[in-house]
């Protein structure tokens, strides 16, 4: 099943278990507005009532050029403000949502672009992909999340260098920073990511709840509450009916054993 929404802005497609959404302004490099924002927000919740992962994509060449300048050098300094509360509002749907989301990453992971990616929980980049933060250079500071979600991935000193420099980075060295996960050959990052999105998707739902949302407020608390949350959350975990049926699978020897790695 193929659907759009928000005027083709964003397109949506159900492929069995998994959603994949794509931003849908090729002529403009995905460039992200107002009104795409808002798209995106409908095809999440869409997403999180009817699937157990998602992708989200660019159509076309590119991923995302970033912020759709031309409407941002317009605004009023509260306008701004606003807009920059709701990116992170819908952001935060993907990131501490209920479903886990792979990004497909091709061509231009720009500004914004980035920023959308950086709140997937699984980065898929294929060859052609090229990730730039030029901030610097346009007059501007991050306003999607960037300067909590990529600096927490690649450090602030290096998101830094990207923003003062304009320096774009390949995929390549962008794994070796840690700000992807996958690199494919190009024209393959799409492949990948519902093949790896659908292997989330056949997870235990609140155990995906819980790696989606208690792990990263984890990461922000202290050592000790850290290990009490993390009591909390693996007793919750284990006493659902799906977490006692795989348990048992297990010990019956009818689950999938853990397997070496044949390929990163």
């Amino acid at each position: 099943m193929d659907r759009t929404a928000g005027e083709n802005l964003v397109t949506y497609e159900l492929r069995g278990a998994v959603a994949v959404i794509g931003l849908n302004r090729p002529e403009k490099r995905n460039a992200i507005s107002d009104r795409v924002v808002e798209a995106l927000a409908s095809a999440l919740e869409r997403a999180a009532a009817e699937a157990r992962a998602g992708v989200i994509r660019g159509q076309g060449a590119h991923f995302c050029a970033g912020l759709d300048l031309g409407e941002h050098v317009e605004k009023p300094l509260i306008d701004a403000i606003a807009g920059s509360r709701r990116w992170h509002r819908v952001f935060d749907m993907i990131e501490r949502g209920t479903i886990p989301f792979v990004s497909a990453l091709q061509g231009a992971v720009v500004g914004g672009g980035f920023e959308l990616a950086a709140s997937t929980h699984i980065r898929v980049a294929d060859a052609s992909a090229f990730f730039g933060m030029p901030e610097g250079q346009r007059g501007i500071f991050v306003g999607g999340g960037g300067s909590v979600r990529i600096a927490r991935l690649i450090g602030a000193a290096r998101m830094g260098d990207m923003m003062l420099t304009g320096r774009t980075v390949t995929a390549e060295k962008m794994e070796a920073w840690g700000g992807i996960n996958y690199v494919t050959p190009e024209g393959q990052s799409l492949e990948k990511a519902i093949e790896l999105a659908e292997a989330t998707a056949g997870n235990a739902q609140m155990s995906n709840y819980a790696i989606l949302n208690a792990l990263p407020r984890i990461q922000d608390m202290s050592s000790e509450d850290g290990l009490f949350m993390e009591s909390i959350m693996s007793a919750l975990t284990s006493v659902t009916p799906e977490a006692e049926e795989r348990l048992r699978a297990f010990l019956e020897k009818r689950a999938k054993k853990v397997m070496a790695p044949r390929d990163v």
